[in-house]
Order: C-alpha cells, then sequence, then structure tokens
C-alpha cells in the first residue's frame, strides 16, 4: 500500500507506471474448503480485495502472482486443475494482472495446456487482466518454442533467467537476447511483448553507467518496464533515470518494434529501434569494464536499413544526459565517447 501511495504521489503514475505487483508467497499454505487461493492472513489480513481498493483509489492497477503447475516456485499452492476457479477469484478481486510462473508443471503437454487454459479462463471473467506468462522459459531447454501460438495466448512472455541486481546478470540478458534475436525480435508487437525480467535500477548492484544501460537497452528490446526497488527510500538519480520520459517515450513507441543489435565491435555494440515517425532509437553500448571513456565511430548508413537518414536527419542524446546534436546527412559519421559499461542512447528522425 506504501508502495502503490508513493507511485501515485511522486510522479511515478505521471511518467506511465501503472501496475503494483505482488510477487510469489502471497498466499495461505492451502486453499479454503471452497477450494479457493486465500491470502496469507499475517501478510494480507483485510484480503486482496481490500489492497486491490485502495491500488485503484489511487488511479493504479493490481498484480498477482500463481503458477501453472500444482506448487508455485516457493512451495504454496499452484493452479493445476483449478484455472477457472483461480480466475474467477482474481477477477472477483479485482486483480489487474497476472504474472503465471512455471514451475512443478509435469510433462510438457500440461504446461502447454495450462499456459492456454489460463488465459482462456481470463478471457472467460470479462474482467480485462494482463497476462505474463514463463510459458517459452521452461520450454526452452526442452524444445523451441512457437512464439505464434505463445503470442496468441500471453500478453507478455519470459524466455531466460531470473534478473538478479548485478552487472553480470543484465549482461547475461543483453547476450542472451541478441543471440536468439533472429527468432524472438519478430513476434513482438502491440498485445505480445518479450519480457527481459524487471528493471534493478535503484537497488544497489549496479554503478551509474550500469543503470543507464538497463534503462536504455530494456528501452531499445521493447520490454515492458517493470521495477524491482523500493520506492521509499530511492535516490534522486535512480529516479530521474526511471521516471524520464523521453526514454519511456522510446520504449512505449506506437509502432511497437521490438529493437535489435546491429553490430559488435571492438567490445562495442551497437544496437536501433525502429520508432514511429521515420525515427529510430540507437544505443552505442561499451562492454569493455575496465579502464576510462572510449570513442566509437560509425556511420549513418548503417541506420535503418541505410533509410535512418536519408537524405538527412536530426539527432538528439537522449542518456545518460538530453541534448541536440543538431543535422547531419545520410554519409554523416557520429563519433561518440562512451563510460566503461555505460550506454550512449540516442534518437534519430530522418527529415
Amino acid at each position: 500500500m506504501e508502495m502503490a501511495d508513493a507511485m501515485a504521489s511522486e510522479g511515478w503514475k505521471d511518467a506511465g507506471y501503472e501496475y503494483v505487483c505482488i510477487d510469489d508467497c502471497w498466499m495461505a499454505p492451502a486453499r479454503d474448503e471452497r477450494g479457493r487461493l486465500q491470502p496469507d492472513p499475517k501478510r494480507f489480513p483485510s484480503g486482496i480485495r481490500k489492497l486491490a481498493d485502495h491500488v485503484h483509489s489511487k488511479g493504479l492497477k493490481l498484480g498477482i502472482y500463481s503458477d501453472v503447475g500444482n506448487k508455485t516456485c516457493a512451495g504454496f499452492p499452484g493452479s493445476y486443475n483449478h484455472y477457472e476457479l483461480d480466475a474467477q477469484t482474481f477477477a472477483s478481486w479485482g486483480v489487474d494482472l497476472l504474472k503465471f510462473d512455471g514451475c512443478n508443471f509435469g510433462t510438457l503437454e500440461l504446461l502447454a495446456e495450462g499456459y492456454r487454459n489460463m488465459s482462456l479462463a481470463l478471457n472467460k471473467t470479462g474482467r480485462s487482466i494482463v497476462y505474463s506468462c514463463e510459458w517459452p522459459l521452461y520450454l526452452r531447454p526442452v524444445q523451441q518454442p512457437n512464439y505464434t501460438e505463445i503470442k496468441q495466448y500471453c500478453n507478455h512472455w519470459r524466455n531466460f533467467l531470473d534478473v538478479s541486481d548485478s552487472w553480470s546478470s543484465i549482461k547475461s540478458i543483453l547476450d542472451w537476447t541478441a543471440i536468439h534475436q533472429d527468432s524472438i525480435v519478430k513476434i513482438a508487437g502491440p498485445g505480445g511483448w518479450n519480457d527481459p525480467d524487471m528493471l534493478v535500477i535503484g537497488n544497489f548492484g549496479l554503478s551509474w553507467n550500469q543503470a543507464v544501460t538497463q534503462m536504455a537497452m530494456w528501452a531499445i528490446m521493447a520490454a515492458p518496464l517493470f521495477m524491482s526497488n523500493d520506492l521509499r527510500d530511492i535516490s534522486p538519480e535512480a529516479k530521474w533515470l526511471l521516471q524520464n520520459k523521453e526514454v519511456i517515450a522510446i520504449n512505449q513507441d506506437p509502432l511497437g518494434k521490438q529493437g535489435y543489435r546491429i553490430t559488435k565491435d571492438n567490445n562495442f555494440e551497437l544496437w536501433e529501434k525502429p520508432l514511429s515517425g521515420r525515427a529510430h532509437a540507437v544505443a552505442v553500448l561499451n562492454r569493455q569494464e575496465i579502464g576510462g571513456p572510449r570513442n566509437f565511430t560509425f556511420s549513418l548508413t548503417f541506420l535503418g536499413n541505410g533509410l535512418a537518414c536519408n537524405p538527412t536527419c536530426s539527432v538528439r542524446q537522449v542518456l545518460p544526459t538530453s541534448r541536440d546534436w543538431g543535422f547531419h546527412n545520410w554519409v554523416s559519421s557520429l563519433s561518440v565517447e562512451v563510460n566503461p559499461t555505460g550506454t550512449i542512447l540516442l534518437k534519430v528522425v530522418a527529415l
């Protein structure tokens, strides 16, 4: 409730953040006598409906957690064989998002069936509930996910391991995404998104440059922006970064295209994301972890299959600070200075 209050009063809602989500461990260890999930009476003494009412009163939405198997990852009751009942329960409480995990699923057939069934059950309630899946994450060790099918049922889906509050975790997510971009980028778009997991900016594990990198790269990847942090004692710098409206606009661009890595050279990575209005977001990431800032020069013909700056364009730096870089033409080169583990985020608009 304090987090919802902070979201409403500290500018988070105005920046576009709207869901307050409860993860695993919210449940009582057993279902009630009618087979329904019930909240832990110590943690949620007034129940989930009361919590949802409070969150809604702030103009925000409530997210909750369950699991496709017979137990959640932490060992609480899962939704297996209770999909319709649980969907109805969540709807009756006023829940607006369900994160549906994939622990203890049994067979691959049961995994797929469970994700499909919960999707249908949520739709059947008549309440608009965002459906966040971990289907491909649990499928991948055994077989290649069918993303067309997954997008039919889910609004966003996790492909890779949980994020942790560390630079090595952020690097591994970016590496995995770049390696698999040919199979995952094309499916992302309005209604269904690849989810590289949460923003850990505002905690303790990332330096300032690394925090800038996570924000910039999550925007490039058109990732759902969920924060995992404590808004009650967040630093002004982290708050500025997470609420940066220019970055959020790139992330939320209505064209709904996920960005991708164009090139990797001398420990630099160049990524681009097509935007509406003949624009592109461009990220230059310095993967070197020692030494000082380094320069990276690239031709604008590299971007947008040569069309990003054709015949001319305006270039604006968005992160780590915002400033205009003026007008350039199709054959111009840009030179950027990037700190170790840092990223420069640019917006290029064709004129």
